[in-house]
């Protein structure tokens, strides 16, 4: 890892110590990357880390292996919706639905 990216990586840490931090990073990377799975599995991935995977495998009602399954950087995973939905309340977040604001062109 290069040098930055542990700065980067230990700055993360140390902020996602806070649950209100992790709901926030969370929502922004679903926010922003809705077209990449894969950038909200990393979010979620870099909580669990924090948190402690068997933590939050248990909040979530998940076996830790399956959690570790789930967030397996090396492997293109594709978890169920359901199992998304239990890993949000587990954040203390839930799914929800808004209109796109989108501008008209006249």
């Amino acid at each position: 890892m290069i040098k930055g990216a542990r700065a980067h990586k230990k700055d993360l840490v140390n902020r996602l110590t806070d649950p209100h931090m992790q709901r926030e990073y969370l929502k922004a990377s679903i926010e922003e990357n809705t077209d990449m799975p894969e950038a909200i599995l990393s979010a979620i991935r870099d909580i669990a880390e924090v948190r402690g995977y068997e933590n939050l495998a248990r909040e979530a009602g998940l076996s830790q292996k399956a959690l570790y399954k789930i967030l397996d950087s090396e492997k293109e995973s594709k978890p169920r919706f359901e199992t998304v939905v239990q890993l949000l309340q587990a954040l203390g977040l839930r799914f929800t639905v808004k209109p796109l604001h989108r501008h008209k062109v006249s």
